[in-house]
Order: C-alpha cells, then sequence, then structure tokens
C-alpha cells in the first residue's frame, strides 16, 4: 500500500501539478529530487500527528538542497474531509508548539478537497486533490522566493480555473485515470 500511494503521489505530482502547472514551482524540487514522499500506515489522528512531527523536525533540520519539500501521504487516516479539515488546526498547533512559524507551513490536499462555499463538484476544488490525503509541509523561504519571482500570486488560481475548465470533469477524471496506472 505504501508503494502504490507514493507512486500514485508521485504520478500526481508529475501529471497534474506540474503537468496542468498547476502550481509553477513545483517542477524545480520534483526534477532536482528533493521532493520528500512518506506515506505511513498509520490508522488514527495521534499516530498521524506524531509522524508530522517527526517529518517536520526532519525538514526543519535538513539542508534545502536535500530536502526542499516534503509530501506526507496518509492514505488510511482521514480519509474523511471533513476529519481531515478538522485535524489541519491540530498541524498548524504542532507548527507553533516546535517554533516552527514563519519556517514551516503545511498546505493541504486530499481526494474530497472541497473549498469553502464551492459544491462538491465544483471542478476548482481539483486544484487540491492529491490521490490520497495529503499534508504538504513547505519552507516559508522557499515560499517567499517564489513569490518574488512570481509576485501576482493570485493569477496563479485564476490560470489554474482557466486551465481545469478548459480540462472539463471528463479530462480530470481520464487524468486522474494515468496517473493511477503509471
Amino acid at each position: 500500500m505504501i508503494e502504490l500511494a507514493i507512486a500514485e503521489t508521485r504520478a500526481w505530482v508529475d501529471r497534474a501539478v506540474i503537468g496542468l502547472n498547476l502550481c509553477p514551482f513545483a517542477k524545480a524540487p520534483q526534477v532536482k529530487g528533493q521532493v520528500r514522499y512518506v506515506a505511513t500506515e498509520v490508522g488514527d489522528a495521534e499516530a498521524l500527528l506524531a509522524v508530522l512531527v517527526d517529518e517536520l523536525n526532519l525538514l526543519a533540520e535538513t539542508p534545502p538542497d536535500r530536502i526542499e519539500t516534503t509530501l506526507l501521504i496518509h492514505p488510511q487516516v482521514l480519509v474523511d474531509f471533513a476529519d481531515y479539515n478538522d485535524f489541519l488546526d491540530l498541524a498548524e498547533a504542532a507548527v507553533a508548539d516546535l517554533g516552527l512559524e514563519g519556517v514551516i507551513q503545511v498546505a493541504s490536499f486530499h481526494p474530497q478537497y472541497r473549498f469553502a462555499g464551492s459544491d462538491a463538484d465544483d471542478l476548482a476544488n481539483a486544484t487540491n486533490r492529491s490521490p490520497y490525503p495529503t499534508l504538504h509541509l513547505l519552507r516559508e523561504e522557499s515560499i517567499d522566493r517564489a513569490v518574488a519571482a512570481f509576485p501576482d500570486v493570485e493569477a496563479i488560481f485564476e490560470a489554474n480555473i482557466a486551465t481545469l475548465e478548459r480540462l472539463g470533469a471528463e479530462g480530470w477524471a481520464e487524468l486522474q485515470a494515468r496517473w493511477r496506472e503509471t
């Protein structure tokens, strides 16, 4: 299960995140091998929080040229998006408790991701839909560099929506099928 979760997540990053240019900053660390993919078999939120704390510490202690960012994939826990969304408060509290505010932030990806106020079938939600529930640990300094290089960050979200609308629901479903085949 772990190997499959990592393989599908890598394929999602390659085909959707990078392939559709949903995140213009994702390609460089992926090509350089600086993305850490970690999948865990834990089955409850408490155990996931412990794994998250370990990964936050590892990322903070490792030079960015070795690990730029971490994708913590957890296919067996927080599979319900509401539970996952509630857990994000605990993730943010862990960042604060470790003294990593302003150093690392947690971004959220989930197969059922749904922006507040959107319909479940709104294609815009696909920008944050991953094969498995995933916590993305990002270095704040990397975000700052990316924003400096691409100051109109809001344009990224707008471009993503336009890309997904052109792709359509059928195209998105086909893309999902391809990353699962990989």
